[in-house]
C-alpha cells in the first residue's frame, strides 16, 4: 500500500489550494448572496487546467483521472469555495461524453469542459420517481430521424449557467418493447426546455432548477453514443465519479470547518486566560470531528484510485461508503465549528454557518445515506433487497 501522492498530484493539490485561497470563502458566499456566479474563479481554474484535469490530453484535458479531480474538488472546498459544478460537469458530464460518446461528440464538447468555456449539466432526478431511476417518467420517442423528449426534473443544478443539459430519459426498445434508459444532450436554448428556479436554504452561487421538456426535438446525434445499448453503461459510468468528486468536496468543506474553529479556539481566552481550546470539552468534539474527515480522506482515495484503475465494481462499493462518510463527517465538523465558537460560528464573518444548508444537503444528495446503507447491506453484507 502507498498513501503517498505522486509528485505531481502534490503540485497540483498545492496550486488548487493557492487558487482557493486567493478567493476563498468570502468571495463565495459575496457571490452567493448577490445572485452572481463565481465566474472569475470558474474561468481561471479552467485557463490553468484544473477543471480538465480528468479529461483525456487528446481533447484539451490533462489526462489524468477522478483521483485528479477529487483533489480539484477537496481543495477548492478546504479553501472555502465547495464548487458544485465541478461534480457535475467534469466528473460527471466528462467522464460519460468520453467514456461513451461518439468521437464526434467528444471534439465537440471535451475541449470546452476542460478549458471551462462550457459547462453540461446533468438532469436525472424526478418529482415522482425520487431514487428509483427505473421509475423516470421522461420519455424518449422517435419522430422520423429526430427525438422527442417529454417530462420533468427537478433539483437540477446550474442550468443557469450551462450551454446544454445531459437529461436521462427513457426510450422504448424496438426488439423486446421494453423501457431502457438513454442520455440526450439538450441543449439549454432548445424550443419547448423551459425552467424555473428553486429556492432553496442553501447559501451556494449554484441554483436549483425545475426542467419542464414539452416535446422538445432533438436531432440523432444527440443521443450519447452510437445506440441505445450504450445508454445504462453510460449512465452507471457517471455515477461513481459523481459519489467520489461529492465526497472529496464534503471533506475539504469539513477541513475548512475545523480549521476555523482552530484558529479560534486557540486564541480565544475566556477563563483564567487560558484559550477555550485548552478544554477537553472544546477540543475533544473538534478531534474527533477531525478523525472522521480523515476516515472519509481515505475511503474517497480508495474509491478514486480504483475506478481510475477501472476497477468499477470495486469502486462502487468504495465511492458509496466515501460519500456516506464524507456526508456524515462534513455535517459533524460544520455543526462542530459552529457550536466551538459559539454566538460567532453563527456570523457571517466567521464563514461557517454559511455551510450548514450545503452538508446537511450532503447528507441527503446525490444519493440519500439511508439508499447507501441498503446498497452496503446488500452488496456488502449479502443482505436480502429490503426496498
Amino acid at each position: 500500500m502507498n498513501f503517498d501522492l505522486t509528485s505531481e498530484q502534490e503540485q497540483l493539490r498545492d496550486a488548487v489550494r493557492t487558487l482557493g485561497r486567493r478567493y476563498g470563502h468570502s468571495y463565495f458566499v459575496e457571490k452567493a448572496k448577490g445572485g452572481a456566479h463565481t465566474t472569475e474563479l470558474w474561468h481561471e481554474a479552467g485557463r490553468l487546467g484544473y477543471l480538465g484535469v480528468n479529461i483525456p490530453t487528446e481533447y484539451g484535458g490533462g489526462g489524468g483521472g477522478i483521483t485528479e479531480l477529487a483533489i480539484v474538488c477537496e481543495e477548492l472546498a478546504a479553501a472555502g469555495c465547495p464548487l458544485l459544478l465541478l461534480v457535475v460537469s467534469p466528473a460527471i458530464a466528462a467522464t460519460v461524453i468520453a467514456r461513451h460518446g461518439t468521437e464526434a461528440q467528444r471534439k465537440r464538447h471535451l475541449p470546452g469542459l476542460a478549458d471551462g468555456s462550457q459547462k453540461i449539466v446533468f438532469a436525472i432526478t424526478e418529482p415522482e420517481a425520487g431514487s428509483n431511476f427505473h421509475r423516470l417518467g421522461t420519455v424518449a420517442r422517435r419522430d422520423g430521424d429526430d427525438w422527442l423528449l417529454a417530462g420533468r426534473k427537478c433539483y437540477i443544478s446550474g442550468v443557469d449557467e450551462a450551454g446544454h443539459v445531459l437529461v436521462v430519459a427513457r426510450t422504448e426498445d424496438a426488439t423486446t418493447g421494453k423501457l431502457k434508459p438513454a442520455l440526450f444532450l439538450v441543449p439549454t436554448d432548445a424550443p419547448g426546455l423551459t425552467w424555473s428556479k428553486l429556492d432553496m436554504e442553501i447559501v451556494s452561487p449554484e441554483n436549483q432548477f425545475l426542467l419542464y421538456l414539452d416535446d422538445v426535438r432533438l436531432p440523432a446525434d444527440a443521443l450519447v453514443g452510437e445506440s441505445l445499448d450504450a445508454g445504462l453503461p453510460a449512465l452507471f459510468s457517471g455515477l461513481n465519479p459523481e459519489r467520489i468528486t461529492v465526497a472529496a468536496m464534503g471533506a475539504g468543506t469539513g477541513r475548512y470547518a475545523i480549521e476555523r474553529a482552530s484558529g479560534y479556539t486557540t486564541t480565544r481566552k475566556v477563563w483564567g486566560g487560558r484559550s477555550i481550546g485548552s478544554h477537553q470539552g472544546v477540543a475533544h468534539p473538534l478531534a474527533h470531528a477531525a478523525v472522521q474527515v480523515e476516515l472519509a480522506r481515505l475511503m474517497i482515495y480508495k474509491a478514486a484510485t480504483l475506478y481510475d484503475a477501472g476497477r468499477d465494481l470495486e469502486a462502487g462499493v468504495s465511492g458509496n461508503m466515501a460519500k456516506y462518510a464524507a456526508g456524515e463527517a462534513a455535517a459533524l465538523a460544520v455543526d462542530t465549528a459552529v457550536q466551538a465558537l459559539g454566538g460567532a460560528g453563527m456570523t457571517t464573518e466567521y464563514g461557517v454557518a454559511t455551510l450548514l444548508g450545503a452538508v446537511r444537503a450532503g447528507r441527503i444528495a446525490p444519493v440519500s445515506r439511508e439508499m447507501i446503507l441498503n446498497f452496503v447491506a446488500q452488496r456488502v453484507l449479502g443482505q436480502e433487497k429490503s426496498y
